[in-house]
């Protein structure tokens, strides 16, 4: 699959936005923080990464009701389902002058109900000719083994066409309004679960 930018130029993949914050001193000080011990580009993608994944709760995971869609909530707060933490490596890539996207999929049951939009981070280092997605979700439930990754792709899930899952190839600068609208209207995630996007 090819993935497309939405938008053409470059820069809207660093810019400051409403979901993806990284101007706020939180984003900025965890950003630095992570250069720290890893200065250069790649290392700190992949720490970055690692950090988001491993270090902040998929909110169904810990059974954490809160619902955050910006990555200073994310940061502060230390939960978010994938949409908010996708949002949060994100913004700790542009804060350090890396591209990154925001992408999706669709995903299913095993028998194809109960359809989803699944959130993605899509990167584009220096050199690299092509975005390369990263899931930062979290390795739950078990065989689960995402991992950061610019060759083959290392998601939690691949899709299954049959169960009519699908790959959405377009690149955004911020989380899609559907997938921000279900964000900002649920009091809680199990309100937000009730009311998951299922198609962009």
């Amino acid at each position: 699959m090819e993935l497309m930018q939405q938008n053409p130029d470059i820069e809207a993949y660093l810019a400051v936005g409403e979901a993806v914050d990284h101007d706020h001193p939180l984003v900025r000080a965890t950003a630095e923080r992570i250069a720290a011990d890893h200065p250069d580009a790649y290392s700190y993608a992949e720490a970055a990464y690692v950090f988001v994944r491993d270090t902040i709760p998929h909110s169904q995971d810990s059974g954490d009701p809160r619902v955050t869609w910006r990555a200073s909530d994310v940061l502060e707060q230390g939960t978010g389902i994938c949409y908010a933490k996708s949002v949060a490596y994100a913004a700790l890539l542009r804060a350090r002058g890396i591209p990154a996207a925001l992408c999706y999929q669709r995903l299913a049951d095993d028998d194809g109900a109960n359809p989803a939009l699944h959130g993605l981070v899509a990167v584009k280092l220096p050199g690299e000719e092509r975005w390369a997605r990263q899931d930062v979700r979290g390795n739950v439930p078990p065989g689960v083994d995402a991992r950061f990754s610019l060759g083959e792709e290392r998601l939690a899930w691949t899709v299954r066409p049959e169960f009519g899952e699908v790959d959405h190839p377009v690149l955004y600068a911020e989380p899609h309004p559907v997938v921000l609208r279900a964000l900002r209207a649920a009091p809680d995630r199990p309100h937000l679960w009730r009311t998951l996007p299922t198609e962009l």
